[in-house]
């Protein structure tokens, strides 16, 4: 028997193929299924904000106080309010647009762990794929809240920032809470990206630090003071090529 005889037989992949090929078509089709679900249920939710933050905050933090003013101000404003559904700033965020004027919208995804849906829903959505969770965040946002947060939260972050610094999304608030805690990032933005030409000075202005609840909701209503909230044909078009 030679060398060759005695390494371990490979079953041809080609033989796989059809099986293969099966199942990842059925499993577009469930994909595609939550797109479709989703998008008609939540079709009437706007104008709206999302809000992220980490699931691990509990209600005696300050951070998740803060979230809770901001939601309700921003619910009592006429914004519905869209969180990942989850505990910690998601429940606050819902938790104060709940028992606001405007519905309380969760996102929720299942997870393996930390992930617990808050009662605070008026509308709760489930997705299995993080894709489609994410693009509903987007195609729902009139502007971004973001709260302290860990891996999550930089994700969502960095995604909504790429989105609007490179015109796939319309141009609208992303506002950071808390000075002290983002303040190393936004340094590090302009130390290292804006210095070493990867973006440009002006990519950075497209974040906005505020702490206080009641700026937070002027700063959202004085982007849109001169067109108003109805999204324009442009920007409807884009969401839709996402």
């Amino acid at each position: 028997m030679s060398a060759k005889d005695k390494l371990p037989k490979i079953a041809d992949p080609r033989l796989a193929a059809p099986a293969s090929t099966s199942r990842e078509a059925w499993r577009v089709f469930g994909i595609m299924s939550e797109f479709v679900e989703a998008t008609e249920r939540l079709a009437g939710i706007k104008p709206a904000v999302s809000i992220f933050g980490s699931a691990r905050l509990k209600p005696d933090s300050p951070w998740y106080q803060q979230t809770e003013r901001i939601a309700r101000l921003l619910s009592d404003a006429g914004f519905s309010v869209v969180s990942g559904g989850g505990p910690g700033v998601m429940e606050a965020a819902n938790k104060g647009a709940y028992f606001g004027k405007s519905p309380s919208v969760g996102l929720n995804i299942q997870l393996p762990m930390e992930q617990k849906t808050n009662p605070y829903q008026d509308i709760s959505q489930t997705f299995r794929h993080f894709f489609a969770r994410k693009y509903m965040f987007v195609r729902l946002a009139a502007a971004y809240v973001v709260m302290p947060g860990g891996f999550g939260t930089l994700d969502e972050l960095l995604e909504a920032l790429t989105l609007i610094q490179t015109g796939k999304t319309p141009k609208m608030p992303l506002i950071l809470v808390g000075n002290g805690f983002w303040d190393g990032l936004i340094d590090w933005f302009r130390d290292r990206l804006v210095a070493q030409d990867m973006i440009n000075p002006e990519d950075v202005d497209l974040i906005q630090v505020i702490d206080e609840p009641e700026a937070i909701v002027a700063a959202i209503f004085k982007h849109y003071e001169t067109r108003g909230f109805a999204r324009l044909p442009v920007e409807h078009e884009l969401l839709l090529n996402l």
